[in-house]
């Protein structure tokens, strides 16, 4: 977790650089089959489990997202050197099957058998990480899974301590491996602890982007999720510079949330933020986007590593939800229902007092058009204009509420709006 404004003039820029960054294609990458900017197909959730207790995938499932994240765990599969043991992961992916979610396996953290316990430094340690790596790669083969390597091995998650010399050249033989044993599979990284430009800018350097078909980052901050624009500027400039001559390697947003009792945070503003990250990604081109985290972690009403949840900790058997879906949960729903099926068109022009605060995304769905529009001014209420076609539109705030029917029959026409997102849908 991490915590540390900018101005959204500076989205177009952002976008201008990601597509222009995301029009590049590779030999090694030209069969990945990046999820479309197309509401819900890139939203994902964190989880941390394998075996989904009773009615909890379909609960997770209503949320709307199409990925979950989850550790692969190399001490958990490779008990005995050279003997591995995936039966979990074929349970969990069986599992999501039935709702049509697909996964990403973080390949990570330490093996008993090796290196002491501690992330891998010695050429053994790396060599038996990397064929553990390549068998679950080819083992698992055609699933459409993203396999990461490693989780936040900038900070205190590679142990003893960081070291990104020892992780660059653990990815490299993870890569080699994957692309002798697995070429079809997708290999993405370095999950880093929000955007560590000194940290990726190493890895790409090495050579790390030969291998990457995407460059993961957990963009955590205790700001609007809006002030990550200018680091996926800098970060898509940054893969530009390293990347293979025509390459496609796209950012993906693959863990960020916000807990609920950070200093200044509850609920509302948890499940205000969310459909605001997933709107500012898919508008900034980021094709995956993993919210942290399904269910809260603990009871504890001080910890903030316990309420970074979809939903409540406590799990009620035989009920109907299984848990207390929060703000958040509800926001996420609701966008992925709303909106289901919309393709992301454009950022359209927005007049107001600072409007570089006030964002509205076009969406577009068999010749229907969806708006979804909101401000970064916190509890306040906004009045802007926008350029609509005209046409009858149901207004649904991001909890899912009915607010009724607008009729647009001028250009521009006016809206009032706040810092939760509104979708008008035209009818």
């Amino acid at each position: 977790m991490a915590m540390p404004r900018f101005q959204w003039s500076v989205v177009t820029n952002v976008i201008v650089a990601l597509s222009g960054l995301f029009a590049i294609g590779s030999a090694i990458s030209a069969e990945v089959n990046w999820p479309e900017p197309v509401i819900p197909a890139g939203f994902g959730v964190n989880i941390h489990f394998t075996d989904a207790r009773p009615g909890e995938m379909k609960m997770l499932a209503a949320s709307g997202v199409k990925w979950i994240r989850m550790d692969f765990v190399w001490g958990a599969t490779e008990r005995e050197p050279g003997q591995y043991d995936f039966r979990a992961y074929e349970r969990l992916l069986k599992s999501l099957d039935e709702f049509g979610i697909k996964a990403l396996f973080i390949l990570d953290y330490a093996n008993r058998h090796y290196d002491q316990g501690l992330s891998p430094y010695s050429d053994e340690g790396r060599q038996a990480f990397a064929r553990w790596a390549a068998a679950a790669a080819k083992h698992f083969q055609g699933r459409g899974i993203l396999w990461e390597m490693y989780n936040e091995p900038n900070i205190h998650f590679w142990k003893p301590k960081p070291n990104v010399e020892h992780y660059i050249k653990l990815a490299i033989e993870v890569g080699k491996a994957i692309r002798r044993e697995a070429p079809g599979e997708i290999y993405i990284g370095p999950a880093t602890s929000q955007i560590d430009m000194k940290f990726l800018e190493a890895c790409f350097q090495a050579g790390l982007l030969e291998y990457w078909d995407g460059v993961s980052v957990h963009p955590y901050r205790q700001s609007a999720p809006e002030t990550v624009l200018p680091e996926y500027q800098k970060l898509a400039e940054l893969i530009a510079r390293y990347a293979p001559a025509g390459k496609k390697i796209p950012i993906i947003s693959g863990e960020w949330g916000y807990s609920a009792v950070w200093r200044n945070y509850d609920e509302t503003r948890q499940g205000k933020y969310l459909p605001r990250q997933w709107l500012t990604n898919i508008a900034a081109g980021i094709p995956v986007s993993i919210w942290y985290d399904w269910h809260d972690d603990g009871p504890d009403p001080k910890e903030p590593e316990h309420h970074f949840g979809m939903v409540a900790y406590p799990y009620h058997e035989g009920q109907d939800p299984v848990y207390t879906p929060k703000p958040v949960f509800i926001a996420a729903r609701t966008l992925s229902t709303v909106l289901a099926g919309y393709r992301f068109v454009e950022k359209l022009s927005v007049k107001a007092d600072q409007a570089e605060l006030c964002h509205a995304l076009k969406f577009e769905k068999n010749g229907k058009i969806a708006i979804a529009v909101w401000s970064q001014q916190d509890g306040q209420t906004v009045t802007v204009q926008l350029d609509l076609p005209a046409g009858r539109y149901r207004v649904t705030d991001y909890l899912g509420n009915d607010r009724g029917v607008k009729e647009v029959t001028s250009v521009p026409t006016e809206v009032d709006i706040s810092d939760t997102p509104l979708y008008l849908v035209r009818d």
